[in-house]
């Protein structure tokens, strides 16, 4: 280590000094057209004239300022306006003012009344590249900086269907009673009569266990269940199969899928490096568990939002609150704060689309365009989550541990304090022999020469290259290296570069005796230590070795704690050196150092095993190592706890939040607390204080509540309209994550209160949904087609049948592996890998570490248990459009395009699938071609084929053994690939 500060200081200010012989007085950069040109001199001959005849009249009227923009003062300029600064100095060519000016901004055109002559253009496209010069002024008294009316918020905006109160509609009366099996056939058979039209004829027994299997648990029926359904004469007997669906687990993978979609469920981090999301998996499994239990909805939501600060606290609700860590996210970004609220606008945009269906993204850099929601109600909404601490690559701020049930908890903390009683105990026992041979050794020696002990334990670095001028968050950084000091003193040795970078020690402090310890740090830039959780001491900033170092005292009991170093060196010189006394501790060093003084420091571990014996004893010196090895195993091996991603906080105080001039984290206006969208006409929220000990503020449990309240108009709404989608293949509101004016108007609005109204009365409950509407007539209909509905109504939004529709990807998936009887129903657990071609791989920056490699058992499970990477997505259901997880998907695609007529016949999956489906023909059907196609044909469309499909396949398979001279077992397997890429497999009804 050496002490630069003279060489350090130097340098810095040569380098201010430089600095300041290239920027002006303001900050603008000298003429970049040359250093004859004056700037100032430039800005009162040609800018101010320009600026005092075409912009003053709306930028620097007293009585009447535009947008609160103020061209009349330098400060005005580069403050900016209402929607966001106006010049950028870092990329001139960028500003807002140039493109006003040359027209190229679509929202903001400068000035209105035409377009400037081009050669004013130039003028003022120069004057903002060279820095924007100004007359010397006085800082003038420039008005709060605010933001946008709300007067967007009309008393006609507020009579927006969506935003009006539930209330249970009257059921209307029809002409023909018989049809009717619920009131949600009345509301769909009015509309009906009303146009004159009538509903399809009820769907025949094999298509409707078909499609009710597909809704409720994403699997096919077999035959045999077919069978027995179809010839079961108990009135009943389609109640009770709904029932034994609703009972099945695979129900919960099947429904809990459509809520991953809506909350852009994904397992890595997205960018670049797309690692993974340590224990996200569970999250996954907590949606799959809630839906099979039927968790009521309103409490469901309440776990994600806020279930850290709940009444009561669960494994599960914890868990949930790993919604908040599903979105993307950039473990390097170029600009951290604007990073920071990137990441609370998807959380944002995900909560009120998923749960609102209110698109109040729209409004983070200006009001929103269509809907009554005012810039500041974004920012209203996004102050619930202003604490949150960012996403993190591992750790205690993204991860907690959670317990299977109070006993769980007691036995592991009752595990742990055996531990860390018998970590203390051995710490007494080899600091007592270190002590004595230190005494033999000096004695031994008839020397002062100091013997250094090595203090800590388990010492662990981390170490970061970039540039500060503070102490970062380092948890929030990736580190660009790690490892052990096995000598368990602070070093830099283990850095590549001599400055810009930082690094984080941590390891267990061995604390000879209870009592007060004091701790010295000093650095030539950031230091700080922590001891036991708490800050003892830290100087920040860039400043150079100090004469002094900072000190700082704390109460610590015997045994081992924890330590944290934190450090950064920013430029031009090395330094750090760290200390520590109290009792049984005259000050030594916990840093190496190479200076003078401490040249000579023997280490404890090198005298014990030169003199060990021979000062001791052999049999102390085998105790002493017997010992170390014991205390090294327990400190590598803490007792083991489960961990979930999960939400924290920052404290109890959230930082104050403003609303953001075009949504730039650097440019702040006005204060705004937490609240809801004014146009649903709640009161502000009281946010209470928090208890005593609190960790968190408190507020997001206030947003939960009202999110979770039957009295908000929107959120029985919007799930009912999704159970409805998932059901008919279309919302009521088609478009399901929105309700505002860009979305679709409902088709059947008193239906839609009927079923939230429905919803909330039967305790929130996603199964009693599903009961209602499937015993419904319209659900049961065919979708046979009607020439005079097809004609009057094509699109179907009346309902007078039964729309088909094809397998999603994972039923695709899923089916194949069903029929072929290799499926594999284990449920939860960390995800699996299934084979992806080398080409796939091929195209991830490590393509050797792009994926896993599961077992082959393992990939036959269910998939919705395969691991959802955002940069490489499993072929096969990308193939058949999985959805993107950047962004919540309300509506998934089903495209119809070549590439999946490819994947079904060529890919290697679907071929190896063909030959394991075949295989099963062989076995059950030996020899007998028609019994192998009969049994084929069943297993994939459910209904028993007619003699005429068999003969075409044993045709085929003939075919393919006489003129394409294939044998028996090639030609059954190519049949087997046909009939996996049959409509009336891929396709309901």
């Amino acid at each position: 280590m050496t002490h630069t500060t003279a060489r350090g200081m130097t340098m810095r200010w040569l380098a201010v000094a430089m600095l300041l012989l290239v920027i002006g007085p303001r900050g603008w950069a000298a003429d970049d057209a040359g250093p004859e040109v004056d700037g100032v001199k430039f800005f009162e001959s040609q800018v101010r004239p320009i600026l005092e005849a075409n912009c003053f009249k709306c930028h620097g009227n007293e009585t009447k300022i535009r947008a609160n923009l103020y061209l009349t003062s330098h400060a005005g300029v580069m403050r900016g306006s209402e929607v966001g600064p106006v010049v950028d100095l870092q990329n001139p060519a960028d500003s807002l003012l140039l493109k006003m000016i040359n027209y190229t901004d679509d929202d903001h055109q400068m000035p209105p009344s035409g377009k400037l002559p081009q050669e004013k253009i130039d003028v003022l496209t120069k004057w903002v590249m060279m820095g924007v010069p100004w007359t010397a002024e006085s800082d003038p008294v420039l008005p709060p900086l605010t933001p946008k009316s709300d007067s967007i918020i009309t008393e006609k905006a507020r009579q927006w269907w969506a935003y009006q109160p539930v209330a249970r509609p009257v059921t209307p009366k029809v002409h023909d009673a018989t049809w009717p099996r619920n009131p949600i056939d009345n509301f769909i058979l009015a509309k009906l009569e009303a146009k004159g039209l009538k509903p399809a004829p009820p769907a025949d027994r094999v298509t409707l266990i078909r499609r009710v299997y597909y809704d409720l648990i994403g699997l096919p029926p077999t035959p045999a269940q077919v069978d027995a359904f179809v010839h079961d004469a108990n009135p009943d007997a389609y109640a009770n199969l709904i029932e034994r669906l609703l009972a099945m687990p695979q129900y919960g993978e099947k429904w809990g899928r459509h809520w991953l979609d809506v909350v852009r469920y994904a397992e890595t981090n997205g960018y670049e490096r797309d690692n993974p999301k340590p224990n996200v998996f569970k999250y996954r499994d907590y949606v799959i568990r809630a839906f099979n239990t039927d968790k009521p909805y309103d409490q469901f939501l309440r776990e994600q939002i806020a279930g850290d600060e709940l009444d009561h606290v669960t494994s599960d609700s914890i868990i949930a609150t790993g919604y908040y860590r599903l979105g993307l996210w950039d473990d390097e970004p170029a600009d951290r704060p604007q990073a920071f609220f990137d990441g609370l606008d998807d959380i944002v945009s995900t909560t009120c689309q998923s749960m609102l269906a209110m698109t109040v993204n729209c409004a983070r850099c200006h009001n929103h365009k269509v809907d009554p929601i005012p810039q500041a109600d974004y920012y209203r909404m996004t102050a619930f989550f202003r604490n949150l601490t960012p996403m993190a690559n591992g750790g205690p701020t993204i991860e907690r541990d959670i317990f299977s049930d109070d006993a769980d908890a007691a036995e592991t903390e009752r595990l742990a304090a055996q531990r860390a009683e018998r970590i203390d105990a051995l710490t007494a026992q080899l600091a007592a022999v270190e002590n004595e041979l230190r005494e033999a050794y000096q004695k031994f020696r008839k020397t002062d020469q100091p013997v250094r002990l090595a203090d800590i334990e388990s010492l662990h670095y981390r170490f970061y290259r970039d540039t500060w001028d503070k102490l970062p968050d380092f948890d929030q950084l990736k580190p660009e290296s790690e490892g052990e000091l096995t000598q368990g003193f602070y070093t830099l040795n283990p850095r590549t570069r001599d400055d810009a970078f930082g690094f984080v020690f941590e390891g267990m402090l061995k604390v000879p005796a209870a009592g007060e310890y004091a701790f010295e740090v000093n650095a030539d830039d950031g230091v700080r230590i922590i001891v036991n959780g708490q800050r003892v001491a830290e100087m920040d900033g860039v400043h150079g070795f100090l004469p002094e170092p900072s000190r700082g005292t704390i109460t610590l009991k015997a045994g081992q704690v924890p330590i944290r170093l934190e450090y950064f060196q920013k430029a031009n010189g090395l330094g750090l050196e760290v200390a520590w006394s109290g009792p049984g501790v005259n000050r030594r060093l916990l840093s190496e150092t190479d200076q003078p003084e401490n040249a000579g420091d023997l280490r404890i571990d090198r005298l014990m095993a030169q003199y060990g014996k021979k000062l001791l004893s052999a049999q102390t010196v085998a105790n002493y190592r017997s010992l170390r090895k014991e205390l090294n195993e327990l400190n590598k091996e803490p007792v083991h706890t489960e961990k979930a991603l999960c939400v924290t906080e920052n404290g109890p105080t959230s930082p104050d939040s403003f609303i953001l001039s075009r949504g730039s984290a650097h440019a702040p206006m006005q204060q705004v607390q937490p609240g809801f969208p004014q146009v649903l006409g709640f009161a502000d929220p009281t946010i209470p204080d928090p208890a005593p000990g609190a960790k968190t503020t408190g507020r997001r449990r206030v947003l939960a509540d009202w999110i979770a309240s039957p009295k908000n108009p929107l959120t029985a709404r919007v799930m009912a309209n999704r159970i409805w989608q998932h059901h008919f293949g279309r919302g009521i509101v088609r478009s399901t994550n929105d309700f505002g004016g860009l979305g679709e108007l409902p088709t059947h609005p008193q239906l839609l209160d009927y079923l939230a109204t429905e919803f909330i009365a039967r305790g929130w409950s996603v199964k009693d949904m599903h009961r209602l509407i499937l015993m419904s007539s319209a659900y049961q209909m065919s979708s046979q087609d009607d020439d005079k509905a097809l004609a009057a109504d094509p699109n179907n939004d009346l309902f007078w049948r039964f729309d088909m529709r094809r397998l999603t990807a994972e039923e695709i998936r899923d089916s194949i592996l069903a029929i072929n009887g290799t499926l594999n129903l284990q449920m939860g657990g960390p995800s699996i890998f299934t084979k992806v071609p080398a080409e796939v791989l091929a195209t991830a920056s490590r393509p050797d570490h792009a994926w896993g490699n599961s077992p082959p058992d393992q990939q036959r499970r269910r998939s919705v248990y395969i691991h959802v990477k955002r940069s490489l997505v499993e072929p096969i259901l990308e193939t058949f459009d999985l959805p993107d997880t950047d962004t919540s998907c309300a509506v998934r695609f089903a495209t119809t395009v070549p590439t999946q007529a490819l994947t079904g016949l060529n890919s290697d999956f679907m071929n190896e699938q063909a030959v394991i489906f075949a295989d099963r023909l062989r076995a059950e059907a030996p020899g007998d071609v028609p019994a192998q196609v009969r049994r084929a044909l069943r297993l994939a469309a459910a209904k028993e084929p007619s003699d005429a499909q068999v003969q075409r396949g044993v045709n085929l398979i003939r075919s393919l053994t006489d003129k394409d001279h294939l044998d028996a077992d090639k030609s059954l397997n190519l049949f087997c690939l046909m009939v996996l890429n049959m409509n009336e497999f891929v396709y309901l009804d």
